[in-house]
């Protein structure tokens, strides 16, 4: 049997929903696509979309748990490709304060998100 299967979406769970929204639709311009409510208020998963690709991520925010999530060592991350002036994008980061990691030789660098998640950005080649 030949399996055929595509990426669909990531999912980080996160402390508190409306500061992560914000964070990605300001560092990455991601919007929501659409959302799911647990009729008992246990949880809300919002999937967030590129409008580019059929790639969504997928953020978790349990009623049961405030506390931070351990990382471990940060060892998994997203990894995004931005469109147009790669160095103007750095810096915008760079404005927000959420730029964690930059490796110049390899021409790429890394954002933190409000929950502690890395994300590698890329340029689109």
């Amino acid at each position: 049997m030949e399996i055929k299967a595509k990426f669909d979406h990531f999912n980080f769970n996160v402390t508190d929903l409306d500061r992560s929204i914000t964070f990605y639709a300001k560092a990455l311009n991601l919007k929501e696509k659409s959302r799911i409510n647990a009729e008992d208020g246990s949880f809300i998963i919002v999937y967030l979309t590129d409008d580019t690709t059929g790639f969504l991520l997928e953020l978790t925010w349990l009623k049961d748990h405030p506390q931070a999530y351990d990382l471990g060592e940060c060892e998994f991350h997203l990894c995004m490709r931005v469109a147009g002036d790669y160095d103007a994008m750095r810096a915008y980061h760079k404005e927000l304060g959420v730029v964690c990691y930059e490796n110049h030789d390899m021409g790429l660098y890394f954002i933190e998100d409000p929950d502690g998640y890395w994300i590698e950005i890329l340029p689109l080649k």
